[in-house]
């Protein structure tokens, strides 16, 4: 949500910010303004006509004990107007500010200012790259690897729920478990995260608070009493403070959480069909702050340095990318995305994005902040990443440390989870 009486006095970063998305900026400001002009108009003539009728009412009595019944008769006939009067502008107040509030809600968030101007994907901007891609000749990519191990059967999922969903078993169901596993405790352990075992079902207050309603709801499952699914658990996690005031001293508040996620992938019509890359249910371990506005900044620096910390205990070569505005997504102001190499594509594909909110959700839900001894609230930063897609990391895993046999070898780091086991598919060591 937006700040309107910020695009009232100072409209010039919205238009600028909007247009660099693609969108209309100074339409979209004229159409705020002059919604928000009505409101206030309906808002005066409302307040304006409740205080005709209070004043009124009061010299009703003052006619009736003076026993002048005409003036008594003639006060009541005009505080009966005046009542079907406060209808009709209480009705326009609150349609103008439905209209208001529906647009704003509409309406994506500002770039940070450092955020490169782009279209797409293509005008994003590398960051930095670490590790060097795998030397593989021929390399498999995950399908084949999978069902060549008897390890992945798409055919059944799609017998049981349809497409977009996988069945692993065996030792690669292992894998993904301590894939899980080990992020969740490298973000505890090392990195300060709270763990949380979120609901995976949230009313509208939160999918709307995290801005994935109304615009995204084509992209969420919905349950028949009216729940929503979760995408990811940067719902739950974030809305653990919607509509607090959490004091000042205790920020910054860190979650974690390793859950399902749910996607009906309405936008990705012929996109990555074939494989786990595009899935409606997947596992995902989700990074979440809450900051002061201040620090912000430097959270979003550290969560991304938490995230690329995974990818180099597992060994798997990456590169972070800092979004452009035209890829970033609707609630980010800046967003880095982490992209890890797959062999089998040749190429980069993301496995982590992380982004920096600033206020837009915390407005949307109401979330604030309040330091002792003083007397106002300011709303809070969030700021939401993965930590990461644990089936792309499996995916990149099974892709990257595959041999000419078939077999994937297993990263030290997953040693500790996976005991006696140096290789799916191979012999116990």
């Amino acid at each position: 949500m937006h700040d309107i009486r910020a695009i009232r006095e100072t409209p010039d970063p919205y238009i600028k910010g909007w247009d660099s998305r693609g969108l209309s900026g100074a339409a979209l400001v004229a159409q705020i303004t002059d919604l928000d002009a009505k409101l206030r108009v309906a808002q005066t003539a409302w307040q304006t006509a409740q205080a005709e009728r209070n004043e009124a009412s009061k010299k009703i009595g003052a006619a009736k004990a003076a026993k002048d019944e005409a003036e008594a008769q003639r006060l009541m006939a005009q505080v009966e107007a005046l009542k079907t009067k406060l209808e009709t502008e209480s009705e326009a107040e609150r349609a103008a500010a439905q209209a208001l509030s529906d647009l704003l809600a509409g309406l994506a968030n500002i770039p940070a200012p450092d955020v490169p101007v782009g279209k797409d994907e293509h005008d994003n901007v590398e960051v930095r790259r670490w590790g060097e891609p795998f030397a593989i000749a021929k390399p498999k990519d995950h399908t084949d690897l999978g069902e060549g191990l008897g390890l992945l059967d798409f055919e059944a999922a799609a017998r049981m729920s349809g497409s977009r969903f996988v069945v692993l078993k065996g030792e690669l169901a292992r894998l993904e478990r301590a894939l899980g596993q080990f992020m969740l405790d490298f973000q505890t352990r090392e990195n300060g995260y709270t763990e949380i075992s979120p609901p995976l079902l949230v009313n509208d207050a939160a999918a709307y608070g995290t801005d994935k309603l109304p615009k995204f709801a084509d992209d969420l499952f919905r349950t028949t009493d009216g729940r929503w699914l979760i995408p990811t658990a940067e719902v739950p996690l974030t809305s653990l403070v919607m509509g607090q005031i959490v004091a000042s001293e205790e920020l910054p508040l860190r979650y974690t959480a390793l859950t399902a996620c749910f996607r009906s992938e309405a936008g990705a019509s012929g996109k990555d069909t074939r494989g786990m890359i595009r899935q409606h249910q997947f596992y995902k371990v989700e990074l979440v702050s809450i900051t002061a506005p201040e620090k912000s900044e430097e959270e979003h620096e550290r969560m991304v340095s938490c995230a690329e910390a995974v990818l180099k205990r597992l060994e798997l070569p990456f590169r972070t990318m800092l979004l452009c505005t035209g890829d970033m997504g609707f609630g980010a102001k800046k967003t880095f995305d982490l992209e890890v190499w797959l062999p089998s594509e040749d190429r980069y594909r993301e496995i982590s994005s992380c982004s920096n909110c600033g206020d837009f959700q915390a407005r949307r839900m109401d979330a604030r902040t309040k330091a002792a001894g003083e007397k106002g609230t300011r709303f809070v930063h969030t700021l939401n990443g993965s930590g990461l897609a644990v089936g792309r990391t499996l995916v990149a895993l099974m892709e990257n440390y595959q041999d000419e046999d078939g077999r994937i070898a297993i990263p030290q780091a997953l040693h500790p989870y996976l005991p006696g086991m140096t290789h799916i598919g191979g012999k116990p060591a």
